[in-house]
């Protein structure tokens, strides 16, 4: 093997939360952590890959910069790609698809891009291995050119299924909230474990568990698996130390006050099998019940919600009326702060309050506000 020490790590999120993954990076220990747009780069070994995966609350995948480099022919492409040695990276056995990406250049067609790509990283390892045909039934080496403003990414995908799939949701439910766009907005709302948390729209129980996940200091990759795992160049004592290092991380000892509530029984109940599958089926608290009943105990909580919006005008007028109902609720939680996504314009009028913060986000492709309604912070301890 020819691995380099040093390995050019990409981590890939949604718009807006570059920030929030360079933060959680440098955290980790990755001083050198930059954003661009859509992803954070920075530097690690293969044990790095493993660590990467399993603590990432809010990226995407954890990709392996293979190469760049301008390309504006199908020879600059086909050269630049053939330059790397593919061999030190994919056995002869290895499975390599090749996906494909292109904006504002003149190689403009993604299935050219693609098979010039995978005909330059077969031609490599014909050189390598000194044979014609490659079975490709081993484990798999998803592969990435990307096309930017003439330039060529190409990238190896560490991950697989997008980080947000943490195993703790039946894949059958799709959430209106990724967990990894869950986990952002409680990062950046800075709610700890030692302060209440709520979700009055909680649907199938996203926020509370993600919540859950980091009060107690779990890695949200445990319960999943990723293709990494049966790479020769990421030996399977760097997963295991990996797991090792995050079981003991876990904070299980700390008291937690998360509850949600929503008024559809069928997501309620989805929400507490979900809590469930996570381990965390005792610690959060979920119920039935209508915004304008929402109660929540304790000082200096958070409530972070992603409210229903309606698309057509009745269901407008409803959302609204719940808007204004959680707004006068509010009014008897002086010392909590109140965070909510939405693509809503007139949230604040509803809810009786102008925001003190807003942050543009993206929830998959809708536009949305991240509203920031500030409450005092709880004395130190």
């Amino acid at each position: 093997m020819r691995i380099p020490e040093q390995l050019t790590l990409i981590a890939t999120c949604a718009m807006g939360i570059e920030a929030v993954v360079a933060r959680e990076l440098k955290d980790l220990g990755y001083a050198d952590a930059r954003t661009e747009n859509g992803r954070v780069t920075f530097t690690g070994t293969p044990a790095d890959i493993c660590r990467a995966n399993l603590w990432l609350r809010t990226a995407d995948r954890v990709l392996i910069k293979m190469a760049e480099f301008p390309a504006v022919t199908f020879e600059e492409l086909f050269q630049g790609v053939k330059a790397v040695d593919w061999a030190a990276f994919i056995p002869e056995y290895g499975e390599f698809p090749v996906n494909g990406r292109s904006h504002k250049s003149q190689l403009s067609s993604v299935p050219a891009c693609q098979s010039i790509t995978k005909k330059a990283v077969v031609e490599k390892m014909r050189e390598s291995y000194g044979t014609e045909w490659f079975n490709e039934d081993g484990p798999l080496f998803t592969l990435e050119v990307t096309m930017l403003n003439d330039i060529a990414t190409i990238t190896l995908d560490t991950t697989g299924p997008s980080l947000h799939k943490r195993g703790y949701r039946k894949t059958t439910v799709e959430a209106p909230l990724k967990e990894t766009m869950a986990a952002a907005l409680i990062l950046l709302s800075r709610w700890g474990p030692h302060r209440p948390f709520y979700d009055p729209f909680c649907g199938s129980g996203t926020l509370p568990i993600e919540a859950a996940l980091i009060g107690w200091n779990i890695a949200p990759g445990l319960r999943r698996s990723f293709p990494s795992e049966r790479w020769d160049f990421v030996p399977e004592e760097l997963w295991n130390q990996a797991r090792d290092e995050a079981f003991d991380a876990v904070r299980d000892e700390i008291p937690l006050n998360i509850g949600g509530s929503d008024i559809d029984p069928e997501a309620v109940e989805i929400a507490k099998a979900s809590a469930k599958r996570a381990g965390l089926g005792t610690e959060i608290s979920f119920s039935v019940q209508p915004v304008a009943r929402f109660k929540a105990e304790g000082k200096f909580g958070c409530m972070i919600t992603n409210p229903p919006y309606g698309e057509r005008l009745s269901e407008e007028e409803e959302v609204e009326k719940m808007i204004r109902q959680l707004g006068r609720a509010a009014l008897d939680l002086q010392d909590w702060s109140f965070f909510a996504i939405t693509p809503t314009e007139n949230f604040e009028q509803n809810f009786g309050k102008k925001a003190d913060k807003r942050r543009k986000l993206f929830n998959g492709r809708i536009e949305c506000q991240f509203l920031q309604f500030l409450g005092p912070l709880p004395p130190r301890r």
